[in-house]
Formats: structure tokens, C-alpha cells, sequence
């Protein structure tokens, strides 16, 4: 399951999005990233074709099992990286900066290492 970080980026910004709204559209989706709805219109259709969200005929948007999936892992690297750099003393910007940066590339065996190690 690789999906590139544009994909993560976009697949943790529905999730979050659904934890605000009863329905997340394309626009809410351009609003929050700042991007150009024909952008986003694009990342959904490859979104689509990966089986990772759905989008009704409405426009609405919802993740599929494995979207989740992938939403809530970046999403819980996100927060406990940002967590973690700021109790490091960095400042809160900066730290969701680079945990935004460290989400994608850090590898499933080193997040759980620095996890274990913290807890």
C-alpha cells in the first residue's frame, strides 16, 4: 500500500475535514489546502481510481477502508510528531511544519522505534 505524499497530504486533509463537517467536498478540500479546486478535482479522480475515497453523485467525499487507513496513519504521525517536537522546546509552527515534512518519509519500523522510546 506506497501511495505518494500529495495522496497522504490529500487523504489526511478528508479526514480531518470529516471530523468537522457532516460532508466534505472538493471545495472544502481546495478552501483548507489553499489550492485551486481543478487541482483537487484531479487528486480525486486519482484518488478514485486508487480505491481510496468514493465521491457520490452530490459531490460528496468519504474514504474507503484503506483511504482510512492510510488518513489516520499520517495523521497520527502528524500529531504525535508535532507533540513531540514541541515538548522538544520547538516552537508549535515550526514543529507542525516539519512533522507535516517527517509524516511522509519516515519509515513504519523508526515512527514505531521513536513511539516505543517515548512512551
Amino acid at each position: 500500500m506506497h501511495t505518494n505524499e500529495s495522496a497522504e497530504n490529500y487523504l489526511e486533509t478528508i479526514l480531518i475535514l470529516s471530523k468537522k463537517k457532516p460532508v466534505v467536498r472538493s471545495v472544502d478540500i481546495a478552501e483548507e489546502l489553499g489550492f485551486k479546486k481543478s487541482s483537487v478535482s484531479v487528486a480525486m479522480k486519482n484518488l478514485r481510481e486508487k480505491e481510496h475515497i468514493t465521491v457520490t453523485k452530490e459531490g460528496f467525499i468519504y474514504l474507503t477502508p484503506t483511504g482510512r487507513e492510510i488518513a489516520e496513519m499520517i495523521y497520527e504521525r502528524h500529531e504525535f510528531l508535532t507533540t513531540w517536537l514541541t515538548r522538544l522546546g520547538v516552537n508549535e509552527k515550526i514543529a507542525a511544519q516539519d512533522a507535516c515534512k517527517i509524516e511522509h518519509v519516515i519509515s513504519k519500523e523508526s515512527f514505531e522505534a521513536i513511539k516505543n522510546h517515548i512512551k
